[in-house]
């Protein structure tokens, strides 16, 4: 009786170990994602450099059909390509280099299951609830619901994780 028990206690921690790894996985995978968007969208500036970007924008908005005299928010954008310069272009690069890397470190640590990725997808995503949630208070859509409720998640397990390890170091000192 014994045997089986100990075989039922084993059993649940690699049922548990393996749910704890898929969970790290896909927070992993999407922050990859996120640094890779954003990896592109630098790209996209980079590519914007020595050309006018008032044709471009303007261009793209007859591509998706908007006629900026009936949207506001279309003259919005010309305006700011309008006001877009090459070191402006550079700099928006620069920092979605970074943001990237720090997001593909990021997702490399969780793949790996390191408790210092885990620290800091904890930290940093409850920077962004602030933000996240004014944006939802602003104006309430599914997406910035969606992405508020996501990031919470990813903080509350990032946070049970940190809590259980700490709990398991404790009773095995």
């Amino acid at each position: 009786m014994e045997h089986l028990t100990t075989a039922l206690v084993e059993h649940a921690k690699a049922a548990e170990l393996h749910r704890r790894r898929a969970a790290l996985r896909a927070v992993a995978s999407l922050e990859l994602a996120k640094g890779l968007v954003v990896l592109l969208l630098g790209f996209g500036a980079v590519s914007l450099v020595h050309k006018d970007a008032w044709d471009v924008a303007e261009t793209l908005l007859h591509f998706l059909h908007v006629n900026p005299d009936h949207h506001h928010y279309a003259q919005v954008f010309l305006n700011l390509a309008d006001n877009v310069t090459d070191a402006k272009l550079w700099a928006m690069a620069a920092g979605a280099a970074a943001y990237s890397i720090v997001r593909f470190v990021e997702a490399y640590g969780l793949w790996r299951e390191r408790p210092w990725a885990e620290w800091f997808a904890l930290i940093s995503g409850t920077l962004y609830v602030p933000f996240e949630a004014y944006e939802l208070v602003r104006r309430v859509t599914a997406v910035h619901l969606a992405v508020l409720l996501i990031n919470l998640g990813i903080v509350f397990y990032m946070l049970y994780l940190r809590l259980t390890a700490r709990k398991e170091a404790e009773t095995t000192a």
